[in-house]
């Protein structure tokens, strides 16, 4: 594929390889294939893609399993990082050259994309664009979970499902640097021995059919005040009896396959709050406090305050294998997808 420079700045023309699917039937129905370089139009710009990372949405969106079904033929991966390449009309506050970030349905699992001007952040220099894609969704959900609807104090002793997974891992290292007391519920022993790695002063095995007087065992006072819920299943109810008067337990996901149900009267003998977490409608309703804290995020990680995301790493020949590794219990880490070409974090087109 031809290169242009622009100021420095390498920019590929003319066509893309891009990991596209023409039906929902299976992931067979993908392929990578070469597509037009989209044109920015106003208020767009166009990143030339350095990661996109994937979570469990994205497994189920590329096979049509989500309840949002985007049309076709249809780009899977939204947490994208990489480097501006071209700006549209009416973009006065981006340049070519800038390091961003952004969150979408899909389009990020190609060498680049179209996204608006409004919808991306920038990265700090020091902090590899592919960390950024890394954390961008699963760091900001952990935050807004524990913060801002957990209502998380340095007293509070919080019970973190699914402790290994990109949210889970997450919230357990914001959690015990805010200075709480963090139970890590895995299945895996090097799951749970990531999870104290990342702070978690006691961890627990929720396969287990006893894990709940395991739990009474290490949480002082036999009790948790907070429950980060992203797996739902038969996890869900013995953990919501694990609470403490006024606990909250926090559901953002039902990774472990199905919904749990609990009984009324338990949210009345605990005086405990069920709370549902929806990142997106806080970036909807809160943008600039949205924007702030994900700026915070990336700094503290960039500044070693707090620990990058573990990742799992693909190309993007591989795209398949990726999404695959989205919907398994087995992954470690992030699963984020790097084109082949690549963008060095100099901010030029490798």
């Amino acid at each position: 594929m031809p290169l242009l420079s622009w100021r420095g700045h390498f920019v590929r023309t003319h066509a893309m390889q891009a990991f596209a699917g023409t039906s929902f039937d299976s992931l067979d129905s993908y392929a990578l294939t070469e597509l037009p370089v989209p044109e920015p139009g106003p208020g767009q710009v166009r990143l030339r893609v350095a990661a996109t990372a994937l979570g469990y949405v994205d497994g189920l969106m590329a096979q049509g399993r989500y309840q949002i079904k985007p049309p076709l033929p249809y780009v899977p991966g939204g947490e994208i990082a990489g480097v501006l390449e071209a700006v549209g009309a009416g973009v006065s506050t981006l340049a070519v050259g800038d390091r961003v970030v952004t969150w979408q349905l899909g389009g990020g699992m190609a060498d680049c994309v179209v996204v608006d001007a409004a919808d991306v952040d920038g990265v700090p220099g020091d902090l590899p664009l592919p960390v950024a894609a890394a954390m961008l969704v699963d760091y900001q959900t952990a935050h807004f979970t524990l913060f801002e609807r957990g209502r998380l104090t340095a007293t509070d002793r919080v019970l973190v499902l699914g402790a290994a997974g990109g949210v889970g891992a997450a919230a357990v290292a914001l959690a015990a640097r805010a200075g709480a007391f963090v139970i890590a519920a895995a299945g895996a022993d090097d799951k749970r021995q990531a999870a104290r790695a990342l702070g978690a002063q006691a961890t627990v095995d929720y396969r287990q059919p006893d894990w709940r007087e395991a739990l009474k065992a290490c949480a002082p006072g036999g009790a948790v005040d907070v429950v980060v819920d992203p797996v739902g299943g038969d996890a869900f109810e013995p953990a919501f009896r694990s609470l403490a008067k006024d606990g909250r337990h926090l559901v953002l996901g039902f990774a472990g396959g199905a919904i749990g149900r609990l009984p009324a009267n338990l949210a009345l003998l605990k005086n405990a709050d069920l709370l549902g977490v929806d990142v997106r409608h806080f970036l909807a309703t809160q943008p600039e406090r949205a924007r702030q804290v994900r700026g915070s995020l990336f700094r503290r990680v960039r500044d070693g305050v707090l620990p990058p995301p573990g990742m799992t790493r693909f190309t993007l020949a591989q795209a398949a294998d990726a999404l695959r590794a989205t919907l398994s219990r087995e992954r470690r880490g992030k699963v984020v997808v790097v084109p082949q070409g690549g963008v060095a974090d100099t901010g030029r087109l490798a």
